[in-house]
């Protein structure tokens, strides 16, 4: 049988156990200072509730908003990549409301107006 010890954990003062009632205290906390309010909460409501009904309004939405994030890069010196760029357009905070208007202007593009959307991808 292996030989076992019974020694305390001392935990230091800035760690507390956890418990059930921390996760309610934390989400009621007000962190650094920030506002409970979401200022681009109105934004995107009326970016979600968008509706496409314009061909022209569907072409203009499926070029602006670019198919995959432009920033992301793979830095390239003498055929060995040195370094990668991580996409940024997650940084974005409207970035979801953004796809998913492009997406409602294409599927508007294929579904109601049966335009082919290959270029647009």
């Amino acid at each position: 049988m292996p030989k076992t010890t019974n020694l305390s954990i001392i935990l230091p003062a800035f760690i507390q156990p956890e418990t059930f009632e921390q996760p309610a205290k934390l989400a009621n906390q007000n962190f650094l200072g920030k506002s409970r309010y979401d200022v681009l909460q109105p934004l995107r409501q009326w970016l979600d509730e968008l509706e496409i009904q314009n061909r022209k309004l569907a072409h203009l939405i499926a070029k602006l908003i670019p198919a995959q994030c432009p920033f992301e890069r793979d830095i390239v010196l003498f055929g060995r990549t040195i370094a990668h760029i991580p996409p940024m357009c997650k940084l974005n905070p409207l970035y979801d409301q953004f796809v998913g208007l492009r997406f409602r202007a294409l599927c508007y593009l294929v579904d109601q107006c049966g335009e082919d959307i290959q270029s647009y991808c």
